[in-house]
């Protein structure tokens, strides 16, 4: 109990520091962070194994809805995040010139809806190993080695899938602005 309570610790002192020190949230450390938590909460609780299969089924399901519904938001995710790597300026610009600007938004909403996708299918993936690779109760050392064996499996079954996934994705978003704009990838990303 003591040696999990000192570990939990230190993921939870960072996270602090480096909130602080950055003086705004970064949602994927603080998604990061609670996961953490609530995995070594469980631990130390000890709960049910049923606790940590909705744990990972939940974080990837809750980041789905928020995706999706952020489509709805003045901000959607998608668009902030790609604003940091692809120049949306110029490109919106390229389309509003061959007058099909609404291909460009529909093409990110289609991106967003399948980027949301993807994190339910990473929702059932995790619940599906967890649900089949986890043993005991938290706290036992046969829970601590089939949560070290999902954490192994979690790679080829569910890493490599959303990797595929995300890629198509890119692909989709990226050769499709090639194809209607005529623009090269150097217009495209940012510089």
């Amino acid at each position: 109990m003591v040696g999990l309570s000192v570990a939990l610790a230190f993921p939870l002192a960072y996270g602090i520091y480096d909130l602080i020190k950055a003086s705004k949230v970064n949602v994927f450390s603080l998604l990061g962070l609670f996961s953490i938590m609530v995995t070594g909460g469980i631990g130390l609780f000890q709960l049910d194994r049923t606790w940590m299969i909705v744990k990972e089924t939940a974080i990837p399901f809750v980041l789905g809805l928020f995706v999706m519904a952020s489509e709805k938001s003045k901000s959607p995710f998608v668009r902030t995040f790609l604003a940091q790597v692809l120049d949306l300026e110029k490109i919106n610009n390229a389309y509003k010139e061959i007058n099909i600007e609404n291909n460009f938004q529909k093409r990110l909403t289609r991106s967003s809806y399948m980027l949301g996708m993807t994190f339910f299918v990473s929702a059932f993936l995790n619940f599906a190993l967890a649900t089949y690779i986890l043993e005991g109760q938290p706290g036992s050392e046969e829970f601590v080695e089939s949560l070290g064996k999902m954490t192994l499996y979690s790679f080829p079954v569910i890493t490599v899938p959303m990797m595929a996934m995300v890629g198509f994705i890119i692909y989709y978003l990226i050769y499709g602005i090639k194809k209607e704009t005529a623009l090269e990838l150097d217009d495209i990303f940012n510089q």
